[in-house]
């Protein structure tokens, strides 16, 4: 959790509760508030002309999201997407960063986060220039199992489809299907009901 989340309910946070696939934020529109998921997933994602999607992350329960665009005069450049029904915390950006002046932890985890999502902007950008789609997903799993999902889940289940890991990818989802049948076979990953196990 990058917030408390009594801290933020102190502060005027309001708890939104969002159905599967209703939008948070629309891309183009002004940044007003901070997100904490309290329970749920959170997909942010642009969509091509043509109507394939990129997304960008998925969040789940503790993280935040649209912060670092509080920070800044600029629209939002994606969209987020209720990926499950979701519990939201929001809070206005002048409280926000209000809360941030007067409480430096608070800061310097908001600092952190961001550091983490630059680190992971860095390694898909390198990742995305590979050819081999093997690398890509590899490093897609070892990032998300270590950093986005590191005590929230136990198992070594991969939480996401084979669509949504080329969405993250930016592969074809014909050739993620294939990779991973070739991921299973080379004893990288496993396949259990339809299910990708990574470790």
């Amino acid at each position: 959790m990058i917030i408390n989340e009594s801290l933020l309910l102190s502060h005027g946070a309001e708890c939104i509760e969002y159905e599967v696939n209703e939008i948070i934020f629309h891309e183009g529109t002004t940044p007003k508030f901070y997100y904490q998921i309290v329970e749920g997933i959170v997909e942010l994602k642009n969509y091509h002309d043509e109507g394939k999607e990129f997304t960008h992350n998925i969040l789940s329960s503790g993280q935040c999201f649209g912060e670092s665009l509080l920070l800044n005069e600029r629209s939002y450049p994606m969209t987020a997407v209720a990926q499950t029904p979701c519990k939201i915390l929001k809070l206005s950006k002048i409280i926000f960063l209000d809360l941030l002046q007067q409480n430096p932890q608070v800061a310097l985890n908001m600092f952190k986060c961001l550091a983490d999502r630059l680190y992971y902007k860095y390694i898909m950008l390198f990742n995305i220039s590979s050819n081999n789609p093997s690398q890509q997903l590899k490093t897609l799993m070892d990032y998300y199992r270590d950093y986005n999902f590191n005590g929230v889940e136990k198992s070594n289940k991969v939480p996401f489809t084979r669509k949504q890991l080329a969405n993250l990818t930016g592969l074809r989802i014909e050739t993620v299907i294939r990779t991973v049948k070739k991921m299973e076979k080379d004893r990288i990953l496993k396949i259990e009901n339809g299910k990708i196990y990574y470790s």
